[in-house]
């Protein structure tokens, strides 16, 4: 089969197409045959070495397919069932080996694109908004980068909760994306501070959460938008990795909380896995939650993948189809 193997870190080049065997289910996993994978900043991170993973390696975390073989121990999937999954190393390629407890199963309404498009960034924003810092009517948040893959998710389940949402943007391309999506205000942070733009449409007061992907060039301003005992939930770092901070600083700036989330804690349960999963489809079934696939690349150039999603080009979800 076609894989995206990895044999030295760095940039996109770094991705290179191979040929390696179909793999062959240890008893608790099952094989799918990938219909289409998604592609996401922390295949970045693996690619460039900034999350170390044992060389060579099949990247990939995320996709969606149909069972074609199961192993012996396996009773939760069957072969010919339409799956999905996350945060299972190996997903670039025409099959993978995935665990079945980290299975869920695509019901009729949803698309095996859709599936794939929304596992990572969908249920990323569905712990942010649920979880994390539970959102209710009434609140505002900053959301940076709300024209991205997790940002347009975000930004409408934040809407669909009654929350007022400053979005911060690049390009009017971006703005128009973004509000269709629910952000009341749009801030360009190519052209305006939004540490200052966000104090003048809160009044002064702040925002209740910052929701940073961004990460470096964000961060500290970020933190100077937040209300007195606000939320920072610090969960990528597209721009490179925040500055350390001394606690005392959170003091100073208000009793201020920040938290740096993982997806894999918020879904580390079969019940977690089960009910974000559940959520988001029956959203997307029931036409709640749009989701944007911009760009489909057949599997062999993911290193364009990799280029257009580094280059800040892309808006919503990119995916690879074998």
């Amino acid at each position: 089969m076609k894989a995206i193997q990895i044999k030295k870190t760095g940039g996109p080049e770094a991705l290179e197409v191979v040929e390696i065997p179909v793999p062959q289910p240890k008893p608790n996993e099952a094989v799918v045959k990938v219909a289409a994978s998604g592609v996401n900043f922390i295949d970045v991170y693996h690619r460039e070495g900034r999350y170390q993973v044992e060389l060579p390696f099949v990247i990939g975390q995320e996709g969606a397919g149909v069972v074609s073989a199961v192993g012996a121990e396996v009773k939760s999937v069957q072969t010919g069932e339409r799956v999905a999954w996350t945060s299972v190393m190996g997903s670039y390629a025409e099959y993978v080996a995935v665990p079945a407890d980290r299975l869920v199963k695509i019901p009729q309404g949803v698309s095996e694109r859709e599936a794939a498009a929304v596992m990572l960034q969908g249920m990323t924003a569905h712990y942010l908004a649920y979880t994390t810092f539970p959102l209710k009517r009434g609140d505002t948040a900053l959301v940076h980068a709300a024209a991205g893959g997790v940002g347009l998710l975000l930004v409408q389940l934040a809407h669909n909760i009654g929350v007022r949402v400053i979005g911060t943007v690049s390009t009017e391309e971006k703005a128009k994306l973004a509000r269709e999506a629910g952000a009341d205000e749009i801030i360009f942070y190519t052209h305006s501070d939004f540490e200052s733009e966000t104090k003048r449409l809160t009044g002064g007061k702040g925002v209740d959460v910052v929701y940073d992907s961004v990460g470096k060039t964000t961060f500290e301003k970020g933190l100077n938008v937040l209300r007195p005992r606000g939320m920072m939930a610090l969960f990528g770092g597209s721009s490179g990795a925040a500055p350390s901070l001394d606690p005392i600083i959170l003091t100073q700036k208000g009793s201020l909380f920040l938290t740096r989330p993982s997806l894999n804690n918020y879904i580390a349960t079969r019940d977690d896995l089960e009910m974000r999963a559940r959520a988001l489809f029956g959203m997307i079934a029931a036409k709640n939650l749009k989701l944007r696939i911009e760009h489909v690349y057949p599997l062999q150039v993911a290193q364009q993948a990799h280029r257009d999603l580094e280059g800040r080009k892309t808006t919503g979800k990119l995916l690879l189809i074998p």
